[in-house]
Formats: C-alpha cells, sequence, structure tokens
C-alpha cells in the first residue's frame, strides 16, 4: 500500500513512532484496525454481545434470570 502524506506530517508520524517506540507501519496498522473495527457494524455487535455476556457472567445472572425479565417486560406491554 502506497499512501501519499505532506513531509510535515510524515516527520510528526516518524517523531511519535520513534517516541512510542514503534514503526511507522505499525502506527499505520493500529489506525487502519481501529478504522476498520469502528466502522464494521458486525465487528461492533460481536463485541457488544460479548460485552453483555460478560457483564451478564460477573453478575452470575443466567438463562433463567434473563428468561423471567423477558416475560416480566412482556406482561407489561
Amino acid at each position: 500500500m502506497i499512501v501519499r502524506i505532506n513531509p510535515e506530517l510524515k516527520n510528526q508520524v516518524n517523531s511519535i513512532a520513534k517516541a512510542e517506540g514503534k514503526s511507522v507501519s505499525e502506527v499505520v496498522r493500529e489506525l487502519l484496525e481501529d478504522y476498520v473495527k469502528n466502522r464494521d457494524i458486525g465487528l461492533y455487535i460481536d463485541d457488544l454481545w460479548q460485552r453483555i455476556g460478560d457483564k451478564l457472567t460477573s453478575r452470575k445472572i443466567g438463562l433463567k434470570e434473563i428468561n423471567r425479565a423477558i416475560k416480566e417486560v412482556r406482561a407489561k406491554k
């Protein structure tokens, strides 16, 4: 992949990457991964379900409690 940027930005990226102990390629890879992650709805939904599952597990909430909550909400409608 070839990316053209102005020399000033290139110098700034080089300096920051060096200060972080990274190569410019590593920085660009990280930026592209974040870009895709933040725009890929499938990845976003998968991450959301994972976080929900983790929270439920940490609070010891199982299928029985979830089904009860669904029934209660549906009964209110």
